[in-house]
């Protein structure tokens, strides 16, 4: 039987070390690498090439939504599945469009962890009851009209949205550009752009939006 291989990513030891002991007592189930923020589980699955990467939303430096993005476009077959507190419907609906394929609550992680990485593990979504109603209220609220409308952070490529977490975390230009392997200049003209596509006029004012679109938490 092929192992199973699973990246665990979340900013709280606590939560990892849970989720590990859960799944390490699966046969044939095998932890390849833990995380503790979004750039660094990208990175992790660039080296370990997991069947399943299993992500919490807010992590520092890169949020799940983003890590899910680029986790997918270096390895579309690793399957992700969101493993967060938070149970908005446009969060829900955002996940998906990121392509992941499971989502489940934190507090249902006792209940339905093991039954969510044995479906992903075969090709197979998997979603918990209640954001499975989200879901198909989504559907049917997207299907009620007729041209859906594009939402601004939508038009924020990938490197904009890692400025606004970066920005929103409280880092300098200096300190993104390092992070970022970028000039100082370029990392000031993503945060120009950012600003005037999001319509913000303050750091204040991204910070907000950062807090309200689950990118960083309050």
């Amino acid at each position: 039987m092929r192992t199973l291989r699973i990246l665990i990513a979340d900013d709280h030891e606590v939560v990892r070390q849970g989720v590990r002991a859960i799944l390490e007592a699966q046969t044939g189930w095998s932890i390849v690498a833990e995380s503790e923020n979004g750039l660094e589980a990208v990175e992790q699955a660039r080296e370990t090439a997991p069947d399943i990467a299993l992500l919490d939303i807010s992590m520092p430096q890169l949020n799940g939504l983003e890590a899910t993005r680029q986790i997918l476009k270096q390895r579309p077959e690793t399957q992700v599945l969101i493993l967060t507190m938070h149970e908005s419907n446009e969060l829900v609906q955002e996940v998906l469009a990121a392509g992941a394929r499971g989502y489940i609550l934190k507090t249902d992680a006792k209940r339905d962890l093991v039954n969510a990485v044995s479906s992903l593990g075969e090709g197979r979504p998997f979603f918990t009851s209640k954001v499975a109603e989200m879901v198909l209220a989504g559907y049917r609220q997207r299907g009620a009209s007729a041209s859906p409308s594009v939402s601004a952070g939508e038009r924020l490529t990938a490197r904009e949205r890692q400025i606004v977490q970066l920005l929103a975390e409280g880092k300098s230009s200096k300190e993104i550009a390092a992070a970022l392997n970028i000039s100082i200049k370029t990392a000031e003209t993503h945060r120009a752009n950012v600003m005037r596509k999001l319509d913000l006029h303050s750091l204040a004012d991204l910070v907000r939006y950062a807090i309200r679109n689950k990118i960083i938490e309050a």
